[in-house]
This record gives structure tokens, C-alpha cells and sequence, in this order.
């Protein structure tokens, strides 16, 4: 028993009032996940406005204010760390300078659920003068926003899930929703692939699961090789010097034929084994990899195989470089 009195296999559970508010807002919020998915089968706009980012010669500036603001910050995270360049800029700055970031050859995305946010006016505006598209998102098709935009992309009039009916709850997360659909419809189309998304991911676990094979492999004259008659006093030497606890055997062309393992040593110990030679202690068609192979694929390869180094080789089986285990783990690939 616990202090509480409950036995260690007891399993908290939510109170019954605050798992059905749980239930009713996913419930009212994904109704109206629904309702924008059939909203886009009924208009082109969504279309229209990836044709016009997919041409875009500047950057996309998104804005909001408010909590469509913070939603704003992050349509315009995701798109810019998926190939399509994007900045946040706060209505309120842009009224106070930061219009000078808006160029001519950018596009605006403004965010507002009621289509009248009063501190949207002055960057409306300035795109009017200036003929910088605007693409608005909106719930109202009768608000400024939605009158002077270029690109009307209409949210469904779907209810809050606070029980007041006020706090921005179901209209963020359309907006949020259907700014990752506008993302990952210019990443489709654009041909967006992971070594690109590592490009801009390049730190913390996301980063290190995109790294490749050739960014952490050992190469040059780091890599222990030997041909196939060379004795196997001089191989282990070799072997020993490079500390990667393996060393390939290369053949006719420089192609890798084989390879010699500290377990390999062992099954061979006894008192002829100086006198072999590499080629008759190796392993036979060792198991490789490609350098542009994601180092993950390397990690769980070595992992299934139950070994700590892997020979990194060419189209030509020519060896380029060596990866271990610990390289992998150490640059936060799990």
C-alpha cells in the first residue's frame, strides 16, 4: 500500500468532470478538423495559394495577433524549416517600423479568426500599396481582411470548445491545422527530402536523426586496410594502430573482399596465425554501407548484426570510410 492508500499497481485516473471536458473539447475541435477538410474540397484557394509560394521569388511574412500571432510564429517555423522562406512579423512592430521587412517581392499571410484585428490594418494596407499579395485566413468571408486579400483561404465557422464559446480554442488549432496543410502541400511539391530537412535541422535528436553515414564516418588514412597476402603479424599491427577494432581486406581494384574482426583473431588463436595471411583469416563479404545511407540505417544495421564498426564503401565496393557504433551514439543518433 502507498501513503494514499492505494496499491502500487493502481493506475491514476482523471476525475470523471475533467475527463469529460477533456473528451468534449478533442470532440468539438475535431468536428471542426472535419469540417475544414470538406471545406477544401469545395474551393481552389488552398491550390492558389501554394502556386503562389511555390513561384515566390521573396519570402512569405506571416502575422496575427494575438493567439492567431503565436499560431502565425509557427505556420512560419514549419514552413521555413521545409523549404519555403517565411518570418513572423508582429502587427504591432510592423506599424512601428518593421514594415521595412516586408520586400517587394515577398507575399503576406495574415492571420485573424474574425477578419477585423484592428492592428492588422496598417500591414493590409501597406500591401495594397505596394502590391505585395496577401493571403488571408479567416472564419468571416464579410471582415476587411477577407474584402482586400488577393488569396481567401475561409476557415469553417466551427464553435470554441470553451464552454463560454470565447477562448481562441477551436479556431487555432484550424488555423494551425491548416497551416501545416498549406507546408507539407509546397513540400510535395517542391520534392522536399530528408537530406534537405537536415540542412535546417541540423541540432538536437531531430538533427541527428538525418545525419549521414559520410558525415561521421572515418576515412582517408584513418581507414585500416591491407591487401589480401599480407602477413598477419603486419595486419594486426595495422588493426591495432587504428582502433577501430577491424581492418577490411581489399582486392583487385581497391574493391573490399573481406574483413578481419577482433573476433576473427580469436577464432583463429594459436600458434600458426602470425603466419597466415590476411587472406586466409578475413570473413568474406563483409557487410557495408553506403555513405549518403542515413547514419540511423547504420546504427540499427550494426545493432541487428551485433557489431561495432561497418566498412562504408562506393558503387565500386571501394571502400570510402569506417563508421562505429559510438560515432552514431555520440552525435545523438538513437
Amino acid at each position: 500500500m502507498t501513503a494514499s492508500g492505494n496499491t502500487k499497481s493502481d493506475k491514476p485516473r482523471l476525475p470523471q468532470h475533467d475527463l469529460e471536458a477533456a473528451q468534449r473539447v478533442l470532440k468539438i475541435e475535431g468536428e471542426g478538423l472535419v469540417e475544414l477538410a470538406k471545406a477544401l474540397e469545395e474551393e481552389d484557394s488552398l491550390s492558389r495559394a501554394a502556386d503562389l509560394l511555390q513561384d515566390l521569388k521573396g519570402r512569405l511574412v506571416v502575422t496575427g495577433m494575438g493567439k492567431s500571432g503565436h499560431i502565425a510564429r509557427k505556420i512560419a517555423a514549419t514552413l521555413a524549416s521545409t523549404g519555403t522562406p517565411a518570418i513572423y512579423v508582429h502587427p504591432g512592430e510592423a506599424s512601428h517600423g518593421d514594415l521595412g521587412m516586408v520586400g517587394r517581392e515577398d507575399a503576406v499571410l495574415a492571420l485573424s479568426n474574425s477578419g477585423n484585428t484592428a492592428e492588422l490594418a496598417d500591414i493590409i494596407a501597406y500591401t495594397r500599396r505596394f502590391r505585395i499579395p496577401l493571403i488571408a485566413m479567416t472564419a468571416r468571408r464579410e471582415s476587411q481582411l477577407s474584402e482586400q486579400s488577393d488569396i481567401l483561404l475561409l476557415l469553417p465557422r466551427a464553435p470554441e470548445a470553451c464552454p463560454m464559446g470565447l477562448a481562441p480554442t477551436t479556431s487555432t488549432t484550424l488555423m494551425l491545422a491548416l497551416g501545416d496543410v498549406l507546408a507539407v502541400v509546397l513540400l510535395e511539391r517542391k520534392g522536399f527530402s530528408a537530406s534537405d530537412f537536415a540542412v535546417f535541422h541540423p541540432g538536437g535528436s531531430l538533427g541527428g536523426q538525418l545525419l549521414r553515414v559520410k558525415e561521421l564516418m572515418h576515412g582517408g588514412d584513418a581507414l585500416p586496410l591491407c591487401a589480401p597476402e599480407t602477413p598477419m603479424s603486419e595486419a594486426i599491427l595495422r588493426m591495432t594502430a587504428a582502433t577501430f577494432g577491424c581492418i577490411g581486406v581489399t582486392g583487385e581494384g581497391g574493391r573490399l573482399i573481406g574483413i578481419i574482426t577482433d573476433g576473427d583473431l580469436r577464432r583463429h588463436m594459436g600458434e600458426t596465425l602470425l603466419n597466415q595471411t590476411a587472406g586466409e583469416v578475413m570473413t568474406s563479404s563483409p557487410k557495408t554501407i553506403r555513405p549518403e545511407a542515413l547514419a540511423a540505417e547504420a546504427l540499427g544495421f550494426m545493432n541487428e548484426k551485433l557489431i561495432s564498426s561497418l566498412f562504408v564503401t562506393g558503387a565500386d565496393s571501394v571502400p570510402v570510410g569506417i563508421i562505429r557504433l559510438h560515432d552514431c551514439l555520440r552525435a545523438g543518433v538513437a
